[in-house]
C-alpha cells in the first residue's frame, strides 16, 4: 500500500502561519479528545475529491468518476488540505466554504483554547462542548486539515496568532495562492530540511491517526459505499445546517431571517390536483377496508367452525365406538375386494365355458339347417332338371344328400307326431325351429353343462357369506347408512356396490339363459330381491342424497345384466325362433322399460342392445330365408316335392316376419317397416304369393301376413291410405279380388276387402266395390 510523503513543516508553516491559525476549527462534538479519529460515518471518502453543503455555504460535491453538483447562496472561502494521491503522493487542495461568522467564532475559541492550556484535558474537552454548541460541521476532512494546521503552528511558532484579521489577509492571500497554480513556488525556492524536528507526543497521536485515514481511505474503493457516504454526509450536513442556525439565533439572541431561494421551482398545485391525490387515497383506504372486513368474517367464520366441531366431538361419548366402526368396515371391504379379485378369474373361465357350450350348439343348428336347405334346393333343382331334359326314370343321388334327405324326413315325422299327441293340428310345415339335437349330442351338451354348473358352485364355497352372499353385503353398507348417512353419501357407496357385487350377480347370471321360455327370470333371482329391499330400505330418507341409492339396480343392470344379454343376441340367437324370440322380448322389456331410471346409462345400454337386435334380424334375412320359384305345372300338384319345399319356404318365411313384427313396441316404427316389409315381405313372400294360384290358400296367407301388422300402425282413423311400404301387398290383394270376383272363389272377395279395411287401404276398397258393383260390401266400411 502506498503512504503519502512526509511534509515538510517548517516550510508550510513559513508559508501560511497567520492564515493557518485562522482557519482552524474545533473538534467535531462528541469525540473525547481533538486528536481523536474519525469514526466509521465521519471518515472522507476513499478517492476523488467531494464537496458538501456546509454551514449554508456552496458547497459541491464530486464523488468518484465527477457525480453531480449541489449549489446554494453564501460567500466563498477556501482553505487547503494537502492530500496523498494514491501511488503518487501529490498534495491536492479541497476547498471548504466558510462564512466570515464562523471563522471569527472559530478564532476566538481557539485562542481562549490555547489560553488555557493545551496540556489540560478537561479545560480542552470543556472548550470543545463550548464550542460545539456553537457550530457543528460534519465534515471529517475539514475537521482534520484544521487539526493539522494548528498543529503545523504549534510546531512553527508554538503559539497560535490572535490577530484575526492578519490570519485572514494571510489565509486569503494562501487561498489566492493555491488556487493559482502560477503562484506556486519553484522545487528550489523551498526550503529543504535535513534533520527532522523531534516531534511531540500529540504530534506522533496525530500523524498515527493521519496514516490510519489514508490507509483505511486507499482500501475502500466500492462504489457502491462511496454512494452510501455521500448520501449520508449530504443528510447529515442538510441536519446540521438547520440544528446550526437554531443554535447561532438563540446564542447572538437576535432572529435572523432565512432566505428562501427563488431559483428553485416546484410543480404547480391546484385544488383539483389535491381532491384527486385525496380521492385516490381514500380509494386505496376504502379497498384495504375492505379486504381487512372480509379476512375478519372469514376469520370468525372460521371460528366459529371450529367451536362447533369442537363442541360435537366433546359431547359425543361414543367416538371410540365409531372409530372401531369405520375400522372394521374399512377391514371388511378391502377383504372383500381382495377375494373378488382372486375369484374373478376363475369366474371368467367358467363364463366362457358356458358361452362356448351354447354357440357351438347354436352353430350346430344354424349350420344343419343351412346345409339341409342347400342339399334339399340342389336335389328338387335336379329333380326339375331331369323332368325336363331326361325321358327315362331312373334318377341317382349321392349318398350324403340321400342320408340328409332321411334325416331330415325322419325328424318331421317325429315333430309331427309329437304334435298330433300334444292336439295341435294347426301347425303349418317349415314353421318349427328344427332345433332338436340326437340322443347323443343330448347326453354330450348336458354332462359338459352340468360339469359347468358344478364349477359355478365350488367358486365361493370356501368364502364365508359376509363376503359371497349379497344379501349379508348389502346389511353391512345397510347398517352404516343407517348410523351415519353423512359419511356414507360422502363416500358415494352407490356407486361402488354395483362394482362390489358385479362378480357376484355373474356367478348367478351363468346358468340364466333368457333364449328358453322356462328360464328363470330377472325378478325371480335372489340378487334382484335383495338388492330391491336394500332400496325399499332407503325409501324412509327423502334427502337429495338417497335418491342415489335408487339408481343402484338400474346401474347394476346396465353394467351387469345388458352386456350378457346382448352377447346372446349376437351370438346365440336365431330370430327364427319363435320360442327364443318371445324369451327375449319378455327379458328385454323387463330390463329396458321398467328399470330405465338412470336415462343417460340406458340409453347407451339399450342402443347397443336394439342395435345387436336389428343387426343380428338383418342378417337373418339375408342368410336364411330363400323361395324358390318352380313352374306352375310343377306346384300346382300340392302333394309333389316342389310345391312342398315352397311351401315350407313360405311359411318359414313368415314366421321371421312375425317374429320380426314382434318387436313392435322396443323398435321404431320405422326399423320395423324396413326390416318386415320392405326387406321381407315386398323381396319374398309377394313373390311367393304372385307365383301360386289364387284361391282360398292365397287368401289365408294374405290373412296370416296382416294378422303380424301391429295393430298400432292402423289406429288413426282419419287414415284413408295404408303405410306406403304395403302397397305392393295392397295391389296383389287387389288383383286376386278381381280374379276370385270372376272364379268359384267370390265368396273369398269378402275376406279380401276385410283385409282392405284393416290395413287402412279404405280408397282401394271403395273403388274395387263401386267397380265391381258389391253394394252388400260397402257395410264393411262403414262400420270400420
Amino acid at each position: 500500500m502506498a503512504h503519502r510523503p512526509k511534509r515538510n513543516f517548517r516550510q508550510r508553516a513559513a508559508d501560511s502561519s497567520d492564515s493557518d491559525g485562522a482557519e482552524e476549527s474545533p473538534a467535531e462534538p462528541g469525540t473525547s479528545r481533538e486528536f481523536a479519529a474519525p469514526g466509521p460515518a465521519e471518515e472522507g471518502p476513499p478517492s476523488g475529491e467531494g464537496r458538501a453543503q456546509v454551514a449554508g455555504r456552496p458547497h459541491r460535491v464530486r464523488g468518484p468518476r465527477g457525480r453531480g453538483r449541489v449549489w446554494a447562496t453564501s460567500r466563498r472561502a477556501t482553505e487547503a488540505a494537502p492530500r496523498a494521491d494514491e501511488g503518487s503522493g501529490v498534495q491536492e487542495s479541497r476547498t471548504v466554504d466558510v462564512s466570515t461568522d464562523e471563522e471569527d467564532e472559530i478564532h476566538h475559541s481557539l485562542e481562549s483554547k490555547d489560553d488555557q492550556g493545551l496540556s489540560s484535558d478537561s479545560s480542552s474537552s470543556l472548550g470543545e462542548k463550548e464550542l460545539s454548541s456553537a457550530v457543528e460541521i460534519p465534515d471529517a476532512a475539514f475537521i482534520q486539515a484544521a487539526r493539522r494546521k494548528r498543529e503545523l503552528a504549534r510546531v512553527q511558532d508554538d503559539y497560535i496568532s490572535l490577530d484575526v484579521e492578519h490570519a485572514s489577509t494571510i489565509s486569503g492571500m494562501k487561498r489566492d495562492s493555491e488556487d493559482d497554480p502560477e503562484s506556486e513556488p519553484d522545487d528550489h525556492e523551498k526550503r529543504i530540511p535535513f534533520t527532522l524536528k523531534p516531534q511531540t507526543l500529540r504530534q506522533r497521536m496525530v500523524e498515527e491517526s493521519k496514516n490510519r485515514y489514508e490507509e483505511t481511505s486507499e482500501e475502500s474503493q466500492e462504489d457502491e459505499k462511496q454512494d452510501i457516504w455521500v448520501q449520508q454526509q449530504m443528510r447529515k450536513a442538510v441536519k446540521i445546517i438547520e440544528e446550526r442556525d437554531v443554535d447561532l439565533s438563540h446564542s447572538c439572541g437576535s432572529s435572523k431571517v432565512k432566505k428562501f431561494d427563488t431559483s428553485i421551482s416546484f410543480l404547480p398545485v391546484n385544488l383539483e390536483i389535491i381532491k384527486k391525490q385525496l380521492n385516490t387515497r381514500l380509494t386505496l383506504l376504502q379497498e384495504t377496508h375492505r379486504s381487512h372486513l372480509r379476512e375478519y368474517e372469514k376469520y370468525v367464520q372460521n371460528v366459529k367452525s371450529s367451536k362447533s366441531t369442537i363442541q360435537n366431538l366433546e359431547s359425543s361419548s361414543d367416538q371410540a365406538l365409531n372409530c372401531k366402526f369405520y375400522k372394521s368396515m374399512k377391514i371388511y371391504v378391502e377383504n372383500l375386494i381382495d377375494c373378488l379379485n382372486e375369484k374373478i378369474i376363475n369366474i371368467q373361465e367358467i363364463e366362457s365355458s358356458m358361452h362356448a357350450l351354447l354357440l357351438k350348439q347354436a352353430m350346430t343348428f344354424m349350420k344343419r339347417r343351412q346345409d339341409e336347405l342347400k342339399h334339399e334346393s340342389t336335389y328338387l333343382q335336379q329333380l326339375s332338371h331331369k323332368d325336363e331334359t331326361s325321358t327315362n326314370g331312373n334318377f341317382t343321388v349321392d349318398e350324403k344328400t340321400q342320408w340328409i334327405l332321411e334325416e331330415i324326413e325322419s325328424r318331421r315325422t317325429k315333430r309331427k307326431q309329437a304334435r298330433v299327441l300334444s292336439g295341435n293340428y294347426n301347425h303349418q310345415e317349415g314353421t318349427s325351429s328344427d332345433d332338436e339335437l340326437s340322443s347323443a349330442e343330448m347326453i354330450d351338451f348336458q354332462k359338459s353343462q352340468g360339469d359347468i354348473l358344478q364349477d359355478q358352485k365350488k367358486v365361493f364355497e370356501d368364502v364365508h357369506d359376509d363376503f359371497c352372499n349379497i344379501q349379508n353385503i348389502l346389511l353391512k353398507f345397510q347398517q352404516w347408512r343407517e348410523k351415519f348417512p353423512d359419511s356414507y353419501y360422502e363416500a358415494f357407496i352407490s356407486l361402488c356396490i354395483p362394482k362390489l357385487l358385479n362378480p357376484l350377480i355373474r356367478v348367478q347370471l351363468i346358468d340364466w339363459n333368457p333364449l328358453k321360455l322356462d328360464s328363470t327370470g330377472l325378478k325371480e333371482m335372489p340378487w334382484f330381491k335383495s338388492v330391491e329391499e336394500f332400496m325399499d330400505s332407503s325409501v324412509e330418507d327423502s334427502t337429495k342424497e338417497s335418491s342415489s341409492d335408487k339408481k343402484i339396480l338400474s346401474t347394476i343392470i346396465n353394467k351387469t345384466v345388458v352386456p350378457r344379454l346382448t352377447d346372446f343376441v349376437e351370438f346365440l340367437w336365431d330370430p327364427l325362433s319363435t320360442s327364443q324370440t318371445t324369451s327375449l322380448i319378455t327379458h328385454c322389456k323387463v330390463i329396458l322399460e321398467e328399470h330405465s331410471t338412470c336415462e343417460n346409462e340406458v340409453s347407451k345400454s339399450k342402443q347397443d342392445l336394439l342395435k345387436s337386435i336389428v343387426s343380428r334380424m338383418k342378417r337373418a334375412v339375408e342368410d336364411d330365408i330363400f323361395i324358390p320359384l318352380y313352374p306352375k305345372s310343377a306346384v300346382e300338384n300340392k302333394t309333389s316335392p316342389h310345391s312342398k319345399f315352397q311351401e315350407r319356404q313360405f311359411w318359414s318365411g313368415l314366421k321371421l316376419f312375425r317374429n320380426i313384427l314382434l318387436w313392435n313396441g322396443l323398435l321404431t316404427d320405422d326399423t320395423l317397416q324396413e326390416l318386415g316389409l320392405g326387406k321381407l315381405l315386398n323381396r319374398y313372400l309377394i313373390i311367393a304369393l304372385l307365383n301360386a294360384t289364387p284361391g282360398p290358400d292365397v287368401v289365408k296367407k294374405c290373412n296370416r301376413v296382416a294378422a303380424c301388422l301391429p295393430e298400432n300402425w292402423f289406429e288413426n282413423s282419419a287414415m284413408k291410405t295404408s303405410i306406403p311400404q304395403l302397397e305392393n301387398f295392397i295391389q296383389f290383394l287387389l288383383q286376386s279380388a278381381h280374379k276370385l270376383s270372376r272364379s268359384e272363389f267370390r265368396d273369398e272377395v269378402e275376406e279380401i276387402i276385410l283385409i282392405l279395411v284393416k290395413i287402412k287401404a279404405l280408397n282401394q276398397a271403395e273403388s274395387f266395390i263401386g267397380e265391381h258393383h258389391l253394394d252388400h260390401l260397402k257395410s264393411l266400411i262403414k262400420e270400420d
